[in-house]
């Protein structure tokens, strides 16, 4: 019998290519801009802090990653036990409460807001940033009762305060108790005024409803990332309501910079220096 021949021989098992263990996982590597909808690498896009390397289009950013970019370095959080009570006992297509655990699992976080202290180019500051993955970025009354707090120790500390919007307003599973909220923090923001402590609002995509309507637009310095949206309704309900077709760019801040609504339009990577000048201006 020839040697490189066999009768009958079964063929060999060959390994399989589409194996679990060796399939190539693409999914979730390759985002398309908004902007340009160039396809970029993810990660090119979380180097440049979420603002695409093509054409400056900017991306929403965490809470967290908010306060690495201002901050130096390490800084201290505040009022992390803080739990909505439920005050409504809501229920919508699922129980209140069972949406709260579900998004402090998810974002680990006890609500839309972190609340920190540290240094700004050297200088101590307070920072709330909000975080619009946890109900949309929504104002309860735990959300409230941080930020007022916040002011109340830059008051005492004699601190710079900021604070970073990004949310759809106030939290409808709450009702009213939500609303107070705005009064609550205008109320704090007013002592904060007479104690001669500057408050710089920084107003990312979206800041909208109730948040605009309050604490959003009462900074000593107002000043909007491009292209965010900011508004209280939305543009669809207004032109419903007013029958009329909406001006391009509306409720944009480059929209806002041009009718007087805004102080500044700031891209997301010069945003910390910008910080930093305004509160030598203000302080120093």
């Amino acid at each position: 019998m020839s040697w490189f021949k066999k009768e009958n021989a079964k063929p060999e098992k060959v390994a399989e290519i589409n194996t679990p263990s060796r399939k190539l996982r693409t999914e979730g590597l390759w985002l398309k801009c908004e902007g340009c909808r160039q396809i970029i690498w993810k990660k090119d896009l979380e180097s440049n802090w979420n603002v695409c390397p093509k054409c400056g289009a900017h991306t929403r950013m965490d809470a967290a990653a908010r306060l690495k970019l201002l901050f130096d370095g390490d800084y201290e959080r505040f009022d992390t036990g803080l739990r909505s009570s439920d005050p409504l006992d809501f229920f919508d297509s699922k129980p209140y409460r069972e949406r709260l655990d579900g998004m402090r699992a998810a974002t680990s976080l006890s609500d839309a807001l972190i609340s920190a202290a540290g240094a700004v180019a050297g200088r101590p500051v307070n920072i709330c940033s909000m975080e619009a993955r946890f109900i949309g970025g929504s104002m309860g009354c735990v959300v409230g009762e941080m930020i007022t707090r916040a002011i109340e120790r830059s008051i005492a500390r004699r601190m710079p305060l900021v604070i970073v919007s990004a949310s759809g307003g106030a939290r409808m599973q709450e009702g009213a108790v939500s609303l107070m909220q705005m009064a609550k923090i205008s109320a704090a923001l007013m002592r904060l005024d007479e104690a001669g402590v500057p408050y710089i609002s920084v107003l990312t995509d979206p800041t909208t409803g109730g948040v605009t309507a309050s604490f959003a637009m009462l900074g000593d310095l107002n000043v909007a990332e491009p292209g965010a949206l900011i508004g209280f309704a939305g543009p669809r309900v207004i032109e419903q309501t007013i029958r009329q077709k909406l001006p391009d760019g509306f409720q944009r801040s480059e929209f806002l910079l041009k009718h007087g609504m805004l102080d500044a339009v700031v891209p997301r990577l010069e945003l910390k220096s910008y910080i930093a000048t305004a509160l030598r201006f203000f302080v120093d």
